[in-house]
Order: C-alpha cells, then structure tokens, then sequence
C-alpha cells in the first residue's frame, strides 16, 4: 500500500463513519458544534457561577482550555479501542494497524476543525481580535495533533492486549482534565509549582499556549513546545514500528478479544 492509498484510506473511513456518526442523531451534523457548546455551558456554570471563579474572562478562558483538551481527550480515547472495534474487518484484510487509530484520529480532526472555527467566533465576538500572534497557533495545533497521534497508538496497543486498559485511559483523562489547568489559571500557582506542572504534564503546556496566543496576543514557550514536539514525534516513530512488528498478535488479540 502506497502511501497516498494509505492516506486515502484514512479519509475514506473517516467520511463515512461521520456520516454514520450524523445519521443516529436528530440534529445530525449539528451536534460537532453543540457538544463543546454544552461542555463549555456546563462547566462555566460549575466553576464560574456557583463556585465563583473572580475571573471576569473566564468564559474566553474555560474555551480556550476546554475545547482543545476535549479534541485530545475524545480522540485518544476512541482510538485506543479502535483496533478491536474493527476486528471483523481485521480478519479479512491484512493491513497496517495505525490504519485504525488514524482513522479515528482524522474523524476527529474534521470535527475539530469546525469546533476551531466555533472558538474564533466566540473570540471575536468578545472582542478578541486576531493578531499576527495567531499565526503560532499553527505549530501549537501540530504539536498538539502530534500528541494525539503518539497517545493513540500506544493506546490502541494496551487496549488491544488487555480491555481493562480503557477504564484507565478513561481516568487519565479525567485525572488529565482536573491537573492540565482547564478550569484554573496555571500563572496563579507558585514558580516552582507552575514550572513543575509544565515540565511534567504536556496537555498543560499546549492549553497554556493557546491561552497565550489567543487572550494575551504572546508568543508560547517556543523551546519547551519543541521538546515536547520531538519527544511524542519520536514516540509515534517508535510505535509505528512496533505495531508492524506485532500486526499479527494485534489482529489476533482484536480477533480474540
């Protein structure tokens, strides 16, 4: 398989379970939009209305933090089960096993993309205007899509040999949710606490990055973006391989699972 194939693939798989996805639903492709906008209406009254968060711009901050952590959060966790959800065609055909995450992985994606959309109208109806300091969102986003790619893979691998694996990812993610700064202001901590929290938690970075650009119009912390870059790139390098080296116990674990 080519490599363009193998991209074109991808896409394929991706269109379709979309529309299969609008299908089972009354409003369809409408809810790409109103499920951040509920996530976002939920928490806001949690955290700003009865807890009282004394931000005066805490829904541009909740937005801004919660809807690139649900892009990460709700891709890794359906990719991770994506090799055994597709054991039926697994044993037909034999191909590579990121086929699967990454179709999930770009299902998300094109989702995400309208999602994005929906947060520069927020910002700009609040009067958050673009700037030149926009443009670093560019390689935020690939960062942050490289780590989607990198968590995926090793997901679809633990889940693959052992299901428990997704009531674990599950709670990472809520434990990630609560830790990465969505609903507190990271700057707030003490130094040496917030430097703790960056160095050993990504999502905190990346969400602290696009809060950067897009509230304060301030370029991100270029360096540790670039380690945290190369690291999840080097990552998926790894795994690439590994998943070619056990494609067959993958399709036999999914077939058996």
């Amino acid at each position: 398989m080519t490599l363009s194939q193998y991209y074109g693939l991808i896409d394929v798989q991706a269109r379709m379970a979309l529309k299969s996805d609008a299908s089972r639903y009354y409003f369809g492709y409408l809810w790409w939009v109103l499920e951040p906008l509920l996530y976002v209406g939920v928490f806001y009254v949690v955290f700003n209305v009865i807890l009282d968060s004394r931000r005066s711009d805490f829904l541009i901050f909740l937005v801004c933090g919660k809807l690139p952590f649900v892009w990460f959060s709700k891709s890794v966790s359906q990719a991770s089960s994506s090799i055994i959800a597709n054991a039926g065609l697994i044993g037909k055909i034999d191909v590579t096993k990121t086929l699967w995450p990454m179709a999930v992985i770009h299902e998300g994606l094109y989702k995400q993309a309208v999602v994005f959309l929906l947060l520069f109208c927020i910002l700009l109806f609040t009067g958050y205007m673009p700037t030149l300091a926009w443009l670093w969102l560019i390689p935020i986003m690939l960062i942050n899509y490289i780590m989607i790619v990198a968590c995926s893979y090793v997901g679809a691998v633990l889940v693959c040999y052992m299901r428990d694996f997704t009531i674990f990812i599950s709670l990472g993610m809520i434990f990630l949710m609560f830790t990465s700064g969505i609903f507190w202001d990271l700057r707030a901590l003490e130094p040496a606490m917030a430097e703790a929290v960056l160095l050993y938690n990504p999502m905190a970075l990346i969400l602290d990055s696009y809060r950067q650009v897009l509230m304060e119009n301030a370029t991100p912390d270029l360096m540790h973006l670039a380690w945290v870059g190369a690291i999840f790139g080097g990552l998926i390098v790894i795994m690439v391989k590994l998943m070619r080296f056990l494609s067959k116990s993958l399709a036999l674990k999914a077939l058996t699972a």
